[in-house]
């Protein structure tokens, strides 16, 4: 029944229709308007992005509105979230969510091909005295819809340390990034919520055998592997939305090269990705430096269609 009414209320991502990016209306930005601040821990906008530590209150005015708080650490960390009240009446429709990653427009970060969505939702309503749980990557996101006047939930953020980051999602405005399949079968991406400039600084993808400190053995930056037909390679592209099933891609690369001297890729879309496939027969790694792009000179090396 929960699940039903998660999804008719739009809090599932897989209901194609954003809770919090309905068409018409305002698109979630990181600004510092929304903040939330150290020394402001009340939910009072429908869409709030934390990054600070802390508690969290919310309590409902009566309006019956589907809102977020978006929850973003640093690449290394995961998002611990602890409930440590709710009550939200279930007869009114009331509901709260726990998201593992980012859902806006009805596309989920990391997307379902790569994270498959089971397990990665947990819904709540009536009364809840504690409740833990925790992201795998670097996002999580609190939905919720609470209708009933006086009902709300109080959590507490914390970000704890992540041994082996897959997914990343990037606010800041410029880092290296690196990423990691630890000898796993598993599909990681790391992505802006801007247009960025890529590039490559280190590069070891479907690589077999053991690795030798001789340059000798270095293949260099192969292009268009996927097209050649390899099981290891990342994708670097764009895309309007998070899913990474609908990215523009401009290459996908492969091979071994520890300083690889390739043009910087400047890929001009709402969101930036480099997508690492791996088939678990390699251990691969990539390790990238980006930058929000903000010449209006530059030159794109990809450049998407603005939605309609």
């Amino acid at each position: 029944m929960l699940l039903a009414l998660l999804v008719a209320a739009g809090l599932l991502c897989c209901a194609h229709t954003s809770p919090v990016t309905k068409s018409g209306d305002q698109k979630l930005e990181l600004n510092p308007s929304i903040r939330a601040k150290r020394n402001s821990r009340i939910i009072e906008e429908c869409m709030l992005v934390g990054l600070e530590e802390g508690t969290y209150y919310y309590k409902s005015r009566g309006a019956g509105d589907v809102c977020g708080v978006y929850l973003l650490s640093q690449p290394d960390q995961a998002v611990q979230v602890s409930f440590d009240y709710l009550d939200v009446d279930c007869d009114t429709e009331g509901l709260v969510s726990f998201v593992d990653g980012w859902e806006l427009g009805g596309e989920l970060f990391p997307s379902e091909v790569d994270a498959p969505l089971e397990g990665r939702v947990h819904e709540f309503c009536g009364r809840l005295k504690k409740k833990t749980l925790k992201s795998t990557g670097n996002a999580a996101v609190i939905q919720y819809r609470v209708p009933s006047r006086g009902d709300g939930f109080r959590i507490t953020v914390r970000y704890v340390r992540n041994p082996a980051p897959c997914n990343i999602l990037v606010d800041d405005m410029s880092g290296v990034y690196t990423l990691r399949n630890h000898g796993r079968r598993s599909n990681c991406s790391i992505t802006t919520i801007f247009p960025a400039t890529v590039s490559i600084v280190q590069l070891a993808v479907g690589i077999n055998g053991v690795a030798i400190p001789n340059r000798a053995v270095e293949t260099g930056v192969l292009s268009r592997c996927e097209k050649r037909g390899s099981r290891d390679y990342v994708q670097i592209g764009g895309a309007s939305g998070l899913d990474v099933t609908k990215m523009e891609v401009e290459d996908s690369v492969c091979g071994m090269d520890s300083n690889p001297r390739l043009p910087a890729s400047h890929i001009v879309c709402g969101m930036t990705t480099a997508r690492m496939v791996s088939s678990g027969l390699t251990d691969n790694s990539i390790t990238l430096a980006i930058s929000q792009i903000s010449d209006l000179d530059i030159m794109p090396t990809l450049m998407c269609e603005l939605p309609l």
